[in-house]
């Protein structure tokens, strides 16, 4: 087991309420570099509050989330972003109107040096950057479409692109396989253990077909709490797993 500290993401004691209603109660939560891991649970456990919490959209009442050894409870939602935390959220937010290159172009971040902004000499790099992120989310044949005219399938993946291109160290993403079809959904998993060669990746999903297909471990919410970590085989063995949430 690694220390504390070399973990990339650690959540120690995260507890937040909203009006007496504790949604996370002193939850601890450990992830390292170049993992892949699934959050599953019934509805209401907590899970988009984590996520909620990881990206600061939502505040902590108590505990810490250190990502990288660096505090985020305090930290704002553009600054966790600027610090490598990427996060897509269910319904797809891409600008229909543009074509999936510019699409990509408007997510490249040009402002992270202090000449970032002025982005001269960049323009070569960055073409190479759209070309090599639309061949990972497997949109290299469709950089001139127009991103309304996509799949769903194909919209969730341009998204998950656009974070991409933003080349974060930790991806948060809510239930990316909604609706789509099962060719959609096999093709999604692959990508997304592709994805995670080079970085952690968080996955809330309620498809366990899906979440099987990911491999690598599971981590069960209830009531704002871990219920049970492991293997999705060794989950779907557990009683107290199946009680709250698989025998359903």
């Amino acid at each position: 087991m690694s220390s504390n500290t070399d973990f990339l993401l650690s959540i120690e004691d995260l507890t937040v309420s909203f009006d007496g209603f504790k949604a996370i109660e002193g939850l601890a939560f450990y992830m390292d570099k170049n993992e892949m891991r699934v959050v599953i649970g019934p509805n209401g456990a907590g899970k988009t509050t984590l996520l909620d919490l990881i990206c600061g959209k939502t505040r902590a009442t108590e505990g810490s989330i250190k990502f990288k050894g660096k505090e985020l409870t305090r930290m704002s939602e553009h600054r966790i972003v600027w610090e490598g935390v990427g996060r897509k959220f269910q319904n797809p937010s891409i600008y229909e109107g543009l074509t999936v290159f510019d699409n990509l172009e408007a997510s490249y971040p040009r402002g992270r040096g202090v000449f970032g902004a002025l982005a001269f000499k960049r323009d070569e790099e960055v073409i190479q950057r759209i070309h090599q992120v639309a061949r990972e989310i497997q949109l290299d044949d469709k950089l001139e479409q127009e991103a309304g005219l996509l799949s769903h399938g194909q919209k969730q993946w341009l998204e998950i692109g656009m974070l991409l291109i933003q080349d974060p160290e930790l991806l948060l993403l809510d239930e990316p396989v909604a609706g789509m079809s099962l060719s959609e959904r096999l093709e999604t998993a692959e990508l997304l253990k592709a994805i995670a060669k080079g970085r952690s990746v968080v996955v809330i999903e309620h498809d366990m077909e899906f979440v099987k297909s990911l491999g690598g471990k599971v981590t069960v919410l209830h009531q704002g709490k871990i219920l049970a970590e492991g293997s999705m085989d060794a989950l779907q063995q557990d009683k107290r797993v199946i009680d709250v949430y698989l025998g359903h």
